[in-house]
């Protein structure tokens, strides 16, 4: 029956963290998965999490279904963190939000919405985006093509070429942007550079799917969500992804939202009716525990002051460290390749170092990063920085 079942290859991020796990050396440091660990390298419980938890689990009662769109105050809590209290389409009911699996289930609930409404679009996504981003389209039956986005020569951002492309594609096809801290680059858009390339998604009647799983660690919570807000502000339908993985570090909760920003109250409402369907054919409906740790967070005033102290202390610790390996490595390597260490933004930076010498870094050094090059910051820390600076340094030197 199943001899024709080829064999799955594995993620190859989550495979190289399994791989790291049986690394035997203590010596070994992991920058390979996208998650945040204190300067202890460990995964921190952050405060506002632990209070919020624990008065959850003094309330503890019966636990039905949440309903198919997910948990009511949750869904209104996502949508003033991602597009503003303020946000005039939020009051105008223009946002229809549901709660999602993380992330990725916002995205696999938008692909599956899009393939069954817009049949004949196919997908844009950045040279080169997270790798899921291509699987989860290809899966829902898109054909996914790149647009120009990383420039290798100066670690920074090709734009011309991004937006000559874009200006290029059909209309209604779907573009998939980062919000922000570009995973797998740290790469971002300014806002000028935003409202230039919105102004074409515009024009030639584009449908943009904003993935924001890093909100809060690039210039700020409000900072961050820049381009979903402007094309909520000009009316531009759109698809927004968020998750809270990252700047809750509740990565085993999976806890998202999947929004969109369309014309009219009416519109919302019928998007609305038709992602709740996508939820129903995929997992029914979504878990309860880690949407009302969020909801409370959010909703809380002193939890919220708490929360985004701490988010605040973890972007500063990445941006510490970003200075610390940037400083290990001067004298080491080209200016090109240092200056990025410090230019790029979020948890990612890409070192420019190949996949020949990421696999020395790793077998001779144990300093795990993935092939492409990609270094989670989040991962250094006081006591590993200066060796795994002096890990790249001594690779370097070999050729």
């Amino acid at each position: 029956m199943f001899e024709h079942i080829d064999a799955y290859p594995g993620d190859p991020i989550l495979s190289l963290n399994e791989n790291f796990a049986k690394d035997p050396r203590t010596n070994k440091v992991n920058l390979s998965i996208g998650i945040y660990y204190d300067d202890a390298g460990r995964l921190p419980v952050m405060q506002a999490v632990r209070e919020a938890e624990t008065q959850l689990l003094g309330e503890i009662g019966p636990k039905p279904y949440l309903p198919m769109a997910g948990l009511a105050t949750y869904r209104d809590a996502v949508q003033a963190l991602v597009f503003g209290d303020d946000s005039p389409a939020r009051a105008d009911g223009r946002i229809a939000t549901v709660q999602t699996l993380g992330g990725s289930g916002a995205l696999k609930v938008g692909a599956d919405f899009i393939k069954r409404y817009f049949p004949g679009a196919q997908v844009w996504v950045s040279d080169p985006t997270w790798d899921n981003h291509r699987f989860i389209f290809e899966r829902a039956g898109f054909t996914v093509n790149t647009y120009p986005y990383y420039d290798e020569a100066t670690g920074g951002l090709r734009f011309d070429a991004m937006v000559d492309a874009i200006d290029k594609l059909p209309a209604r096809s779907v573009v998939l942007l980062h919000a922000c801290c570009h995973n797998p680059t740290g790469v971002d858009l300014n806002d000028a550079q935003w409202v230039q390339l919105i102004d074409v998604l515009k024009k030639r009647e584009l449908l943009p799917f904003v993935d924001m799983a890093y909100q809060g660690f690039g210039s700020g919570l409000d900072a961050d969500a820049f381009v979903i807000r402007e094309l909520a502000r000009q009316g531009v339908p759109a698809f927004v992804a968020n998750s809270f993985s990252k700047n809750f570090s509740l990565y085993g909760e999976r806890v998202g939202g999947l929004s969109v920003i369309c014309e009219s109250a009416q519109a919302a409402d019928r998007v609305l009716g038709q992602l709740t369907s996508a939820v129903r054919s995929n997992y029914s409906n979504p878990p309860t525990h880690g949407a009302k740790i969020v909801a409370k967070v959010l909703s809380t005033p002193a939890l919220r002051q708490s929360w985004e102290a701490e988010l605040m202390a973890m972007c500063q610790r990445i941006a510490r460290m970003r200075g610390a390996i940037h400083e290990g490595l001067r004298g080491h390597i080209p200016e090109t390749m240092l200056s990025r260490y410090l230019e790029q933004r979020g948890m990612f930076t890409y070192t420019g170092l190949s996949a020949a010498q990421v696999d020395v870094l790793r077998e001779t050094y144990g300093v795990y990063l993935i092939r492409s090059g990609r270094m989670c910051v989040a991962g250094l820390n006081e006591k590993n920085v200066a060796v795994v600076a002096d890990s790249i340094a001594k690779v370097l030197s070999q050729g």
